[in-house]
């Protein structure tokens, strides 16, 4: 079977190249969507073109979270993003195995919301990652961006994850930033 992965959270090559990227060569069985937290363009502009070519050639779209393409095996590790709002969002992973589901806390809280002796990393460096530094010292292992391949690491090893019927993770309503 195979299984085309497509994670765009970061906002990263924000116009259609990435569509020119794609290798649709073999036409994938499946198609496994980043779901967010992360750039509402991004993640709709994935799902969209996972939702029309699914309707084209029939194949099935799934969803995982893309904070779990941050997750190490072997590595007990809390993935931190920017929720804006002065907020942060968190997902506590044990592995490959989700610990808690993705919540928000007030930026000034995040130190009692990760256990003691977990590594930290963030996909959003840029903004946050001098208060990880701060807050966490050696813990913070700095700032990371979800990936195609960490997505498929995370599918291959949990795929009871898997979400039918993948929508984004909207933690806020849109703000214009």
């Amino acid at each position: 079977m195979k299984t085309l992965y497509i994670e765009r959270s970061t906002g990263e090559c924000r116009s259609g190249e990435w569509v020119e990227r794609l290798d649709l060569s073999v036409p994938p069985d499946r198609i496994v969507v980043g779901t967010g937290p992360g750039s509402f363009a991004g993640i709709r502009s994935a799902l969209a073109f996972a939702q029309g070519y699914a309707i084209g050639s029939g194949c099935e779209v799934l969803g995982l979270p893309s904070a779990c393409a941050l997750a190490k095996e072997g590595e007990r590790r809390a993935v931190v993003g920017d929720a804006r709002r002065g907020k942060l969002w968190v997902a506590l992973f044990d592995g490959f195995k989700l610990v808690r589901d993705i919540f928000q806390v007030e930026s000034g809280e995040i130190a009692g919301t990760v256990p003691a002796g977990w590594s930290v990393v963030t996909p959003d460096a840029a903004r946050i990652g001098t208060l990880l530094a701060e807050v966490f010292g050696g813990r913070y292992i700095g700032g990371q961006s979800p990936t195609e391949a960490g997505l498929e690491a995370f599918a291959e090893a949990n795929p009871a994850i898997l979400c039918r019927e993948p929508l984004p993770i909207y933690l806020n309503p849109a703000v214009r930033d």
